[in-house]
């Protein structure tokens, strides 16, 4: 039996000595975090919300197994929200698809959830109509038409059935109920409500695909909801990447238990709390790129070198710089890359680490005073 199945559902409840604490720390972490974003200029304020949206649609993409390139992210991010940035350009509807998902919830909080509007995500996630090679219900909820819809994992003939979701038959009067429990006026600490929405929709599970990824922006949609600001600065989809394994557990262990969901918003609550941890780090890095280029004024940067320094404090480049690595994405000869790193490392901006083959390139932290 799992908790849809329960005669009070969906009427979830939770220990508030235990919940209470933590959300006070969360708020308290969130106050702090906001004094810290406040001392950036609107540039670099902007900086920071285009690095957490981007490392947000890579991550949330990623939990379900897709991979995309956080550049081409990055600018198609850029783009849609009119920021000055050049970059990638090509038409990839699995990146554009998810990023309209990532920036409607959360630039448009303040509108209502509707049938409509999900299914209009929906329909961005699989403009194709397929997941994949297979074919799915597109802008409607599942059908069941091969078998009641599970999350399984392991090979073929040796699955193991972690969840299955309310018939499909109940599905429209459940989703009524979720819209207007996530409209309606309970008093719920919003914070909390992020939580509990992220666990309730997923567990119903309404559509034949894609169901992470949106509960995972109605979440982000009630947190921004929560801010009182349209802008993201920490991402919940990152801190769930890495902390996937014990997501997924402690998602799977409250959808077979009872209607007591204390142990799941205490997860998603420190979840929360790691998240804007990752972010304090995020700012202190974009406090980092304006003082590079804030040295660098009285040097000559060619384009080359601009693309790697940007590449690179951007946090979009992964691995060892070498000067293939240069090479290769500044499409010049490796002497022309050692020629521009050398430089560089007598610009002050970069190290180099190791000999021979080994030899890389990595920031050097500077001082506010250098």
């Amino acid at each position: 039996m799992y908790i849809h199945d329960l005669k009070e559902w969906p009427n979830f409840r939770w220990n508030n000595e235990v919940v209470s604490p933590l959300l006070v720390e969360t708020h308290e972490r969130l106050k702090v975090f906001n004094l810290e974003l406040s001392k950036l200029g609107f540039e670099e304020q902007n900086e920071a919300s285009l690095r957490t949206l981007t490392e947000e649609v890579v991550r949330t993409s990623e939990i379900e197994g897709e991979i995309l390139d956080p550049a081409h992210v990055r600018s198609s991010i850029a783009r849609k929200l009119g920021l000055a940035e050049g970059g990638l350009q090509r038409d990839d509807h699995n990146v554009e698809g998810i990023v309209d998902v990532v920036l409607e919830a959360t630039q448009k909080c303040e509108l209502a959830l509707t049938e409509k509007r999900l299914c209009g995500w929906h329909a961005a996630l699989f403009p194709t109509g397929y997941s994949g090679t297979h074919k799915i219900l597109v802008a409607q909820w599942r059908d069941d038409r091969d078998g009641p819809m599970q999350v399984v994992s392991g090979p073929y003939g040796n699955r193991k059935i972690h969840f299955e979701a309310p018939a499909h038959l109940r599905l429209v009067s459940e989703m009524e109920k979720f819209f207007a429990w996530f409209e309606g006026t309970d008093h719920i600490d919003l914070l909390v409500k992020a939580g509990i929405a992220h666990l309730y929709f997923v567990t119903l599970h309404p559509f034949d695909d894609g169901n992470g990824r949106i509960a995972r922006a109605i979440a982000d949609m009630e947190l921004a909801r929560a801010d009182k600001m349209k802008q993201r600065y920490y991402s919940m989809s990152a801190q769930i990447k890495i902390d996937k394994k014990e997501y997924y557990d402690t998602l799977e262990a409250t959808q077979k238990a009872t209607l007591d969901i204390t142990n799941w918003l205490v997860w998603f609550l420190e979840c929360l709390i790691r998240a804007i941890k990752n972010a304090e780090t995020v700012l202190h890095d974009i406090l980092q790129k304006a003082r590079v280029w804030q040295h660098l004024n009285k040097y000559e940067i060619n384009e080359r070198q601009g693309k790697i320094l940007n590449t690179l404090l951007d946090g979009i480049f992964y691995g060892n710089l070498n000067s293939g690595k240069y090479a290769k994405m500044t499409k010049c000869s490796t002497d022309t890359a050692n020629r521009d790193l050398s430089k560089l490392v007598e610009y002050g901006v970069l190290d180099r680490v190791g000999e021979g083959r080994g030899t890389h390139y990595v920031l050097k932290k500077l001082s506010s005073s250098e």
